[in-house]
């Protein structure tokens, strides 16, 4: 049966790649972390100590950041394994910093497009099925709570061994919420054919079979448009 496209979109903490990658094993498709690799760019000029408001000298070193995404969701920066490192709270900010600058995005989304062409690909981040995969056949817009979302990027701190204080959470939570969807180029919006799927109250079994109903529909439909 051919695979389609998936692009699961929303805020910061939502949820999105623990249920992408959930997704990806039960459905056997390729997880594309878009969010890693705005993180890279950020982890990146931030050891080079350049100024992540310096737009300019960012541009000028973006080709030097080379970025592997590996099947077991391992992430390589330069060949350096950083899946850990680009989950700071500082690198959090960031990666929406330089995020909002046309020459990073430009760059990354060439580089996604790629990577999706043949279908059997799960991508989530914040303009995957408004801008990346605009035809995707199937597009989630997964939301939470701020104070659900706060909770769980407290927890998995916790879990990787960084020191963390809820209500700071919280704040940059909201901080990010509101320069994602403010920005100039590609802000945070929910596609008009997305499916929107309220998290806060969910557990991650119950979102990964809502997704994989929606999937089963999709795949229904593209079986009777080729009859």
């Amino acid at each position: 049966m051919k695979k389609i496209s998936i692009a699961i979109d929303g805020p910061s903490a939502a949820g999105k790649s623990t249920i992408a990658k959930q997704l990806a094993k039960i459905l056997g498709y390729t997880y594309i972390d878009t969010g890693a690799m705005y993180r890279c760019v950020a982890y990146y000029m931030i050891q080079k100590d350049i100024d992540l408001n310096d737009e300019v000298s960012i541009e000028r070193y973006l080709n030097e950041v080379g970025i592997e995404l590996l099947p077991d969701n391992t992430v390589l920066l330069n060949q350096q394994v950083v899946t850990d490192k680009i989950r700071s709270d500082e690198v959090s900010k960031g990666a929406s910093k330089v995020g909002a600058y046309g020459a990073v995005r430009h760059h990354l989304v060439a580089l996604q497009r790629k990577m999706a062409e043949n279908g059997g690909v799960i991508l989530d981040g914040r303009d995957i099925g408004s801008v990346v995969l605009p035809n995707a056949q199937l597009k989630i817009y997964q939301v939470a709570s701020v104070e659900t979302r706060a909770m769980r990027r407290y927890k998995e701190n916790l879990e990787r061994g960084i020191e963390s204080d809820l209500e700071k959470i919280k704040a940059d939570i909201e901080q990010r919420d509101y320069d994602d969807s403010h920005r100039a180029i590609s802000p945070l919006v929910k596609a008009k054919d997305a499916v929107e799927i309220d998290t806060s109250e969910m557990t991650i079994d119950e979102v990964v079979e809502t997704v994989i109903k929606l999937v089963n529909e999709r795949l229904e439909e593209n079986t009777c448009q080729e009859q």
